[in-house]
């Protein structure tokens, strides 16, 4: 059963499915949270929310939809609505890489280090598409923005990566 055939049987009834789709993307939400900075408690909080929200909007998804980019938006919007519920828009957020990334404890802080200094236009794409694997039409339709500017936004935010951290370790 794909992803978007489960989530048709949410939306007609079969509340049921949303075990199917929890299990699968329980992981890779708590993960997505985690690198925006959102601790852990509050990350399985939001993952929480994102079925909450997925069982309530349940109606608005469409069978042709891409359900990775549809639940991604979800979660994107959790984490905004959190931003502005806490004005914390203004403040760094602490980003956490907690992935298989096989990088000695030094280079760990200096990329994390790195990453912090990032707008989080940046850092939303690039997590999108390094750590979570969304195809640049699946960040677009999940940020709402076009694909060239995915496109733009992902080299930018390499290049202001590859700046920040040559500027801070060399």
């Amino acid at each position: 059963m794909t992803d978007e055939q489960a989530m048709q049987a949410v939306s007609e009834g079969e509340i049921e499915k949303t075990a199917f789709l929890y299990e699968k993307y329980k992981r890779p939400l708590f993960n997505f949270y985690l690198r925006l900075g959102v601790d852990r408690e509050e990350s399985q909080d939001f993952v929480q929310q994102v079925f909450v929200r997925l069982i309530q909007y349940k109606h608005t998804f469409k069978v042709d939809n891409d359900f990775k980019s549809w639940i991604y938006r979800i979660a994107r919007n959790i984490f905004h609505d959190s931003l502005k519920d806490k004005n914390r828009m203004a403040q760094e957020l602490n980003f956490e890489i907690e992935d298989i990334l096989n990088f000695d404890d030094e280079q760990y802080h200096q990329i994390q280090n790195a990453l912090k200094s990032l707008p989080l236009e940046f850092k939303e794409v690039l997590m999108l598409s390094r750590y979570e694997g969304l195809k640049y039409e699946q960040i677009a339709e999940t940020l709402g923005i076009s694909v060239a500017l995915v496109k733009v936004r992902v080299f930018r935010g390499i290049k202001k990566l590859r700046e920040v951290y040559f500027e801070m370790y060399e």
